[in-house]
């Protein structure tokens, strides 16, 4: 506000002389420049200092100088003393209990010592003694031996079923005790134990197939098959059976066995590994 009412009395004041300038100008002027206008020129000029006028406005901002070089790096200061250890710090709030682990599984623990016998019973009556029975035999299989090697010597059997019992016409062994029935194939085991057979059938070239079935007891435990149409065929297989005393154990043929009596094409074998 101050600055506002400082501007408008300079003004006025400059406004003042510049009418009383012209008015003194306005008189009779003489042309040799001697008269009375001359000397009220030279008054005017030299009159007091005018007020100074309002201030300019600020110039524009001049362009960023250039970058000056970069200073030199100062001395590293050196490094400062390792202050003390601090005080220990306040024991912490002791942790949550940890859950049970699972139980071990420990060895079983010694046979204690026998215990003191106990105190002997009333005294009964005695019963009438019993006659003495007789000795009964025990058979020994340890020592027992069974073996057995089949074959055939017929040229050709045909069959149409799964059924038909495989014979055999010539034994190549067969140990003392082996119980077997060549015409129906039938070994009957007579030692109870572990028993491994095999057997190798030669299939006819005219027959499009042929099974063969090892079966205990009536029930299939290993089987072979040949299925070639137009070729001979071998077809082979073999078991570890566990037998009993009456056990049977056979081989069973559906198609067309090939054999002859120069060569054995089929052949059926089996042999105690050991006795119960």
């Amino acid at each position: 506000m101050k600055i506002c009412l400082t501007t408008i009395l300079a003004i006025a004041l400059l406004l003042g002389n510049s009418v009383k300038l012209r008015a003194t100008v306005t008189g009779p002027v003489p042309l040799d420049g001697d008269g009375p206008a001359t000397q009220v020129c030279q008054q005017c000029c030299q009159g007091p200092a005018a007020i100074p006028g309002i201030p300019g406005l600020p110039g524009p901002v001049g362009q960023t100088g250039p970058y000056g070089q970069p200073g030199s790096k100062g001395d590293a200061g050196q490094k400062g003393e390792i202050g003390p250890i601090g005080p220990m710090g306040e024991r912490g709030a002791p942790g949550n209990t940890g859950s049970n682990g699972d139980e071990g599984i420990g060895l079983p623990g010694k046979i204690g010592p026998r215990g003191e016998p106990g105190l002997v019973g009333g005294t009964g009556q005695a019963g009438v003694k019993g006659q003495k029975g007789e000795t009964g035999e025990t058979p020994d299989d340890s020592n027992q031996r069974v073996a057995f090697t089949v074959k055939r010597t017929h040229n050709s059997d045909t069959s149409t079923s799964h059924d038909t019992r495989l014979p055999f016409q010539e034994t190549e062994t067969l140990l003392p005790g082996t119980s077997f029935d060549l015409g129906t194939g039938t070994f009957t085991c007579t030692v109870s134990g572990t028993y491994v057979f095999m057997f190798s059938v030669l299939k006819h070239a005219s027959s499009s197939y042929l099974y063969v079935d090892l079966k205990k007891n009536g029930v299939i435990v290993v089987a072979g098959l040949g299925h070639s149409s137009t070729q001979y065929e071998q077809v082979s297989a073999s078991a570890v059976l566990v037998l009993q005393r009456e056990d049977t154990v056979y081989l069973t043929m559906y198609g067309k066995v090939h054999s002859t009596s120069t060569r054995d094409f089929a052949s059926f074998s089996g042999f105690l590994l050991y006795p119960q």
